[in-house]
C-alpha cells in the first residue's frame, strides 16, 4: 500500500487514499446509517457512493476468480471491458444485479475507488502502474 494515509473510515476521520496509479488523492468512509449502507468517496468536490456490501462482494468474487483481474476503470456512461472489476460491478450477474453505485450519473469508476479501499483493508493486492492496473484477492 503505497502512499496511503490511514484514518478510521468515518466521515469525521476518513481514509485518505490514492487512485491505483498513485496520481490522485481521495477520501473514503463508511456510512452504515445510509439505506442501503454506503461506501462514500469524496474526490475534490465530487461525492460518489457505492453499496457498502460491494467490499465483501468484490472480495468474494476476486477470491473465486483466483488470479489477477484488470481494473477496467470507466465512467458510468462509458462501456466496460469484459473480464474487468468495473464490468463485474455493473453486471446483471453480480450479487446486486447491476450497478453498485448509488448516485445516478456517478455510478462508474468503481474499480478506481473500491480497489484501493480493498487494498487498504488488507483484502486485495493492487498494482500501481501508470495504466492498466490489476487486482487480486489476498
Amino acid at each position: 500500500m503505497n502512499d496511503v494515509v490511514f484514518g478510521s473510515g468515518t466521515q469525521e476521520d476518513p481514509w485518505v487514499l490514492k487512485t491505483p496509479p498513485l496520481t490522485s488523492e481521495f477520501q473514503v468512509w463508511k456510512d452504515e446509517l445510509n439505506d442501503p449502507p454506503a461506501l462514500v468517496v469524496q474526490v475534490g468536490k465530487t461525492r460518489l457512493s457505492y453499496q457498502l456490501r460491494a467490499l465483501e462482494d468484490a472480495y468474494a468474487m476476486l477470491k473465486q476468480h483466483g488470479d489477477w483481474m484488470p481494473l477496467g476503470n470507466a465512467d458510468e456512461g462509458k462501456p466496460t471491458k469484459p473480464g474487468t472489476l468495473e464490468d463485474w460491478a455493473r453486471s446483471a450477474d453480480n450479487p446486486v444485479g447491476g450497478y453498485y453505485g448509488l448516485r445516478k450519473g456517478y455510478r462508474g469508476r468503481f474499480a478506481n475507488y473500491v480497489g484501493p479501499t480493498l487494498e487498504l483493508l488488507g483484502l486485495a493486492e493492487l498494482e500501481h502502474n501508470a495504466r492498466n492496473n490489476r487486482i487480486r484477492a489476498l
